[in-house]
C-alpha cells in the first residue's frame, strides 16, 4: 500500500519545465526545431520531469486537437487581442497547451509566412503573445495552479518570455533560451516595445534594442538565466565574428552561462531496424 503523503512529495519534487515553441513535429514542422520539440519534451518526461509544451493554436494545429479543452482566457492588452489555452497532449502522450487566438493564429500558409513566402507583417505580435503568455505561466500572475521551475525558450520566437518574466513581480521561474540557428533573429522596428508591452528603459544596448531595433533573440540571450545551443563546437563558434551574426559579444559576456549540448535524435521514430523506408 502506498503513502499518500510520500506520492505527493515525489511530485511536487519533480521538475516542471514549460517548453515553449513555434513548432512541435507532427503538429507542426519546418525544420529541426519542430523534431527537438517533439523529441526533448518526450525523453525528458521519461526521466521523471513534468513537462508541457506550450504552442501556438495555428490552424493546422487545431484540427489536430479535437479533444481540445479551454483552462484559461487572457484579455486584450497592448496591441496583443485575446486568446484562451487549451489543453490536449502530443501524439507522444506529452501534456500541450495551445494558444488559441484566431487573429494572429488561424490563417492559411505557414507559422512564419504567407502562402506567397512572405512574413507575415504581424510577426512581432503573433510571437510576441506566445513570449508574454510563455512568461504568464511562469509567474506568479499565472491563471493555472501548475506553474512551471523553468521556462524553456527555444529560438527567436519565444526569446521575449525571459524579458517579460525578468520584469514580472513575485515568484517566477527560471529561463533557459537555446539557439538552433542563430541567423535568425526576430528583428522588428523600436515601436514594437510599446505594442508588445514592453517597459520603455528595456529599449537600450544591455536590454532589447539591437543596432537601433528590437531583436527577440538578443533578449532572450541578454536576459535568460541561462543559454544552450546545439553542440559544444557551434557554442564556440558563436562567439566568433565569422557566425556570431553581430551577437557574438554578448554570447562571449555570457560565455559562463553558456552550454553546447550536442542534439540527439529520437531513437524510437529513427530506428534504422524498424523504418520501413530504409
Amino acid at each position: 500500500m502506498t503513502d499518500p503523503a510520500s506520492d505527493t512529495a515525489v511530485a511536487s519534487s519533480r521538475l516542471r519545465i514549460l517548453f515553449a515553441t513555434s513548432e512541435c513535429a507532427p503538429l507542426v514542422k519546418t525544420g529541426g526545431l519542430g523534431d527537438v520539440s517533439a523529441a526533448l519534451p518526450a525523453a525528458l518526461k521519461s526521466l521523471g520531469a513534468d513537462v508541457r509544451i506550450l504552442l501556438p493554436g495555428y490552424r493546422a494545429v487545431l484540427a489536430q486537437l479535437p479533444d481540445g479543452r479551454e483552462i484559461a482566457r487572457f484579455t486584450a492588452t497592448a496591441d496583443f487581442p485575446q486568446a484562451r489555452l487549451l489543453q490536449s497532449h502530443t501524439p507522444s502522450n506529452v501534456p500541450l497547451l495551445a494558444l488559441d487566438c484566431p487573429e494572429l493564429y488561424d490563417r492559411d500558409g505557414g507559422p512564419y509566412q504567407n502562402e506567397a513566402g512572405s512574413d507575415w507583417a504581424d510577426n512581432a505580435l503573433r510571437f510576441g503573445l506566445l513570449s508574454r503568455v510563455a512568461a504568464r505561466l511562469g509567474s506568479a500572475a499565472s491563471p493555472l495552479d501548475w506553474q512551471p521551475d523553468v521556462v524553456h525558450c527555444s529560438d527567436w520566437q519565444t526569446g521575449l518570455a525571459p524579458v517579460y518574466l525578468r520584469y514580472a513581480a513575485g515568484a517566477r521561474a527560471a529561463t533557459l533560451q537555446t539557439i538552433h540557428n542563430l541567423a535568425y533573429q526576430g528583428i522588428f522596428e523600436p515601436q514594437m516595445v510599446a505594442a508588445l508591452g514592453l517597459p520603455p528603459d528595456c529599449f537600450n544596448p544591455d536590454g532589447v534594442e539591437y543596432f537601433g531595433k528590437l531583436s527577440f533573440l538578443k533578449s532572450g540571450l541578454q536576459f535568460a538565466d541561462a543559454i544552450t545551443t546545439v553542440s559544444p563546437t557551434y557554442a564556440e563558434e558563436i562567439q566568433s565574428e565569422a557566425l556570431g551574426f553581430g551577437l557574438q559579444g554578448l554570447l562571449a559576456a555570457r560565455r559562463d552561462c553558456l552550454v553546447g549540448i550536442l542534439n540527439g535524435i529520437d531513437t524510437g521514430l529513427w530506428n534504422p531496424a524498424t523504418d520501413s523506408l530504409i
